[in-house]
């Protein structure tokens, strides 16, 4: 499934969310302190939920709750990469090895929801009444959007380059939706240009994590 729909109107309120790279209790302190009500409120991801932090099980697990969404990340990727047989290496050297480290129920459990990763979208696509936006993990490479379109999807989990045009002052807008929000490279601060924000400030680094409100 490379592109998810989700109809706003749906949710009271509707925040994204930057990688999370296992820092569970940073997330649920911050969903504590804008009130967020599980019962009436979504919360979207832009990937990245396992790896280098401390509890990439616990990150997991929100992909079992009704009020979350997320995207695949390249971290998903990898872990998907190697549990079906590739070289697990490429997982391990980027923050992988708590998978290694783990028995019995806690490694069931994380391959049980590892395997869901399969299932995880490369694209929301967020339909408001007057306007569309679109969470991916890296980048949506082409100029301009469509649902359902056929583009790159390494890319989509990986690139980098239309971040590094932004930070050389050659940004512009992607056509087709109204904001585009992105993860993948660990910033200072948010990064806000043209219609496109990218939102992974470093939670997992010390830095703090960025959420932002849609609705």
């Amino acid at each position: 499934m490379f592109y998810q729909t989700l109809r706003a109107n749906n949710w009271r309120n509707i925040w994204v969310v930057g990688d999370l790279h296992g820092c569970r209790a940073q997330l649920d302190a911050q969903l504590l302190r804008q009130g967020f009500d599980r019962q009436q409120d979504l919360l979207l991801s832009v990937g990245d939920l396992i790896d280098r932090g401390p509890d990439s099980l616990g990150c997991l697990q929100l992909l079992e709750e009704p009020w979350f969404r997320c995207v695949r990340g390249n971290h998903e990727q990898m872990a998907l990469d190697a549990l079906q047989g590739d070289d697990p290496m490429l997982w391990m050297m980027n923050g992988g090895d708590w998978f290694w480290q783990l028995s019995g129920a806690r490694l069931i459990a994380a391959r049980h929801a590892l395997k869901r990763c399969a299932d995880l979208p490369l694209i929301l696509h967020l339909q408001f009444e007057e306007r569309v936006i679109v969470i991916a993990h890296a980048d949506y490479p082409a100029s301009a959007y469509a649902l359902g379109q056929d583009v790159d999807w390494h890319q989509v989990v990986w690139s980098r380059d239309r971040l590094a045009r932004h930070q050389r002052g050659r940004s512009q807008p992607i056509a087709g939706a109204s904001a585009f929000y992105f993860g993948h490279t660990p910033l200072e601060q948010p990064l806000n240009a043209a219609n496109q924000h990218y939102i992974d400030t470093g939670a997992v680094f010390g830095n703090r994590l960025t959420l932002v409100q849609l609705q």
